[in-house]
């Protein structure tokens, strides 16, 4: 079999489920169902591991608000405190189930945006947990903060820029190149901007880079072979949640192109891949975590590539 490179976007289902409490249990559960999943890709292939952090940035920005001595910590820094979180119980999970002697490496990541993206005019990013409209109402008013509809829940929103450049790309790299299984870009990156000084000093701000756009870069700056966005579905679906509703299977970026979809869901997946594709015109993938071994060999998820094979039409 030819050891391909593959970068794995999770998305928080793999992680925290809607209806899941905000526990550690429960995150740990769902990461040991996320592992034994990942296991085989990671025996068989050079591995790196991108993930979301929403509902955990949500759940330690409400601790820290409780403890009213000192101001809540910044996103960014939430961000950065989330990726050591759930990267430690990925690579914990994925060594108990992997053989002793594969190496595994986290990598805390930070990602340049620009001060100037439009994005921070327009927040769009959901974080945190679910909320009635009038709890959500509440907060907004004590606390300053924007929330928007999210299917019949309220969740707050922050700014998502455009991930520029990983700084930590050179390392990934390097492990990859040994062999290690990398987790890194947790969260889409802890969103950082150089300062307007003219010092070159970076600093943190306060958004939420889109994961999915970040896997995006990370993979493409990797030359990966394959980029996968796992998720709740089994692919990107047209006429969403309607009796014409269908999957798609093998399709092009130019084919995508004719189609909306929501940009709090399937959106920046579907962006996601039409971006990787058309960078490399290698395949990227989006599909169910627990289709991923048959993602990878092409019978399961929605392939996006720059020319269905005829085989696959």
């Amino acid at each position: 079999m030819e050891k391909l490179t593959i970068v794995v976007a999770l998305g928080g289902n793999a992680l925290l489920r809607r209806s899941d409490p905000m526990t550690a249990e429960a995150q740990r559960a769902n990461v040991r169902i996320a592992a034994k999943a990942l296991a085989p890709l990671a025996e068989q292939h050079n591995l790196v591991i991108a993930h979301g952090n929403g509902p955990q940035v949500g759940l330690l920005a409400l601790q820290a608000a409780a403890y009213t001595d000192v101001e809540p910590y910044p996103l960014d820094v939430l961000g950065a405190q989330t990726q050591g979180m759930i990267a430690y119980m990925v690579e914990q999970e994925l060594g108990n189930v992997l053989p002793f002697e594969k190496h595994l490496a986290t990598l805390l990541t930070m990602v340049e945006v620009d001060p100037k993206d439009p994005a921070f005019q327009n927040p769009t990013k959901f974080v945190g947990p679910c909320y009635t409209k009038e709890d959500a109402d509440a907060l907004a008013a004590k606390k300053g903060w924007v929330f928007k509809a999210d299917g019949r829940s309220w969740r707050r929103v922050v700014a998502s820029p455009e991930p520029k450049r990983i700084f930590e790309i050179n390392p990934v790299r390097w492990l990859v190149e040994k062999g290690a299984v990398v987790i890194c870009a947790g969260g889409g990156g802890i969103p950082t901007v150089y300062l307007p000084d003219g010092t070159r000093t970076l600093v943190g701000i306060e958004a939420v880079i889109d994961k999915d756009f970040a896997a995006e870069l990370l993979a493409r700056e990797l030359g990966a072979d394959l980029f996968i966005m796992a998720t709740d579905a089994e692919g990107v679906c047209l006429d969403w949640d309607t009796p014409e509703q269908r999957t798609v299977g093998w399709t092009t970026p130019e084919e995508l192109d004719q189609y909306e979809f929501a940009a709090g869901s399937m959106g920046p997946k579907v962006e996601a891949a039409k971006r990787f594709v058309k960078a490399t015109c290698n395949r990227a993938a989006v599909g169910r975590l627990e289709d991923i071994t048959r993602i990878v060999a092409g019978e399961a998820g929605t392939n996006v590539v720059c020319e269905v094979p005829e085989e696959r039409r």
